[in-house]
């Protein structure tokens, strides 16, 4: 269990101010001009040697990211922090926007001056919009006391941060999307590549990172990447921030140590399962884009990207859906295919088309007006849209579904047959 004194983000629950002054309190920008002095180079290795992953999802290394981008481009470089935080189930990057703002700002100075940006965007989710008040009040402290700006931290580093607010779009959350949306666009991915480090925002060189993985790098730097790569395991290391909703006690967001157990993470700090453990049926460990696992690997999966994938899941954005035995499996994930249905941008024709093909065969199981072959039909669909579109919305589409027949389609039949599903 991770201790009070190796927690990153000590005013998760909004028990302190937001404000500067607060933060101060809390470490936050303590001789930022320091790190910046050290260069770019060092702090760059520095959070390659921490082996941090990125906290949006996907998982990317970090520092190797920010290697990618160019240190004599011609055009201006650009950080992009991606703060449209949409996947269901997920509600740990508003915490920290809402209560602990000045470390994710910090970070944007120290990642856009490792990566050579003057000009860094936060692109924030539409909805968020008592989040987005704090953090512009906490960008204008930030301004008042030469934090950010021209010569920030006098450091000799001129850096200018934006705020955008979006529109209500799933699929800008999309990185690529994000940033045809930040462009004043329609909100849809681009083919790849070129990859935005080499072409990004206005056709420049763009590093777009989750609001997690920027706010984590002042504390690894002044901490050392010693520190923060002895929790949780090798290539999985850290602390992470989880979601824990649903069926639980408590439903909560907790720092922990990556690498945790489920069952450990769920009994400490969400109160348990409803009813007890052997209540569990199932759970969706990283956000409703991964696929459930049963109660049967939940009893001794950890939390981190290496595990869950061995599970034929993923840690997402470590959003964990804990459902009970009082769970319709087929409505829950039918509900979820029709918000890819609604989401999907449409671009791609696996995408559009297959979306709402997925949501209406769940809709007949639902009800009880299916078959077996129904099921093959449907898994058959969720494999034409993996791995078939620009971006990963049809994955995430089609998983869930795999997931649910992975492990319950037994049941499922078994329930068709004997008429167990109600219209």
């Amino acid at each position: 269990m991770l201790s009070n004194k190796d927690k990153i983000f000590t005013n998760l629950y909004g028990e302190e101010s937001f404000e500067l002054k607060m933060a101060y309190v809390r470490g936050d920008w303590d001789n930022t001009k320091a790190l910046m002095q050290k260069g770019s180079s060092w702090i760059i290795d520095e959070i390659k040697n921490s082996q941090l992953r990125g906290r949006g999802g996907a998982g990317f290394p970090t520092g190797l990211k920010w290697s990618f981008m160019p240190k004599d481009s011609e055009k201006s470089n650009y950080l992009v922090v991606n703060a449209d935080e949409s996947e269901p189930g997920t509600c740990k990057d508003r915490d920290m926007i809402r209560n602990d703002p000045h470390k994710l700002i910090e970070g944007c100075l120290l990642a856009s001056f490792a990566m050579g940006a003057h000009k860094c965007y936060i692109y924030i989710r539409g909805e968020y919009f008592n989040e987005s008040v704090v953090l512009e009040k906490a960008v204008a402290e930030a301004y008042a006391a030469g934090l950010i700006g021209k010569n920030a931290c006098e450091s000799g580093w001129d850096l200018d941060i934006y705020i955008h607010r979006g529109a209500g779009a799933y699929i800008c959350g999309e990185e690529t999307a994000l940033l045809e949306s930040l462009e004043g666009k329609k909100g849809q991915p681009r083919l790849k590549p070129p990859f935005p480090a080499n072409k990004g925002l206005y056709g420049s060189p763009t590093t777009v990172n989750n609001v997690e993985t920027i706010a984590v790098v002042p504390t690894i730097l002044r901490r050392g990447a010693n520190w923060f790569s002895s929790f949780g395991r090798e290539k999985n290391t850290g602390t992470k921030v989880f979601c824990i909703s649903g069926h639980v006690n408590n439903p909560c967001n907790v720092e922990e140590e990556m690498s945790i157990p489920l069952k450990e993470l769920i009994d400490k700090h969400a109160g348990g399962v409803i009813g007890g453990w052997d209540n569990l049926k199932a759970i969706i460990p990283g956000g409703s884009s991964v696929p459930m696992i049963p109660k049967s690997v939940c009893d001794d999966v950890l939390m981190d990207f290496d595990s869950l994938v061995a599970a034929k899941s993923g840690l997402g954005t470590a959003a964990v859906i804990v459902m009970d035995q009082s769970t319709d499996l087929v409505k829950a994930i039918a509900r979820i295919a029709r918000f890819y249905k609604h989401e999907s941008c449409g671009q791609c024709t696996p995408c559009r088309e297959g979306t709402g093909w997925m949501w209406r065969i769940l809709e007949k199981i639902a009800i009880g007006n299916s078959s077996s072959a129904e099921i093959d039909k449907l898994l058959d669909v969720t494999k034409q849209i993996e791995g078939h579109t620009i971006c990963a919305l049809g994955d995430a589409a089609a998983w869930p579904i795999q997931g649910l027949f992975r492990h319950f389609r037994d049941e499922i039949e078994e329930n068709l047959k004997k008429g167990n599903y109600v219209a």
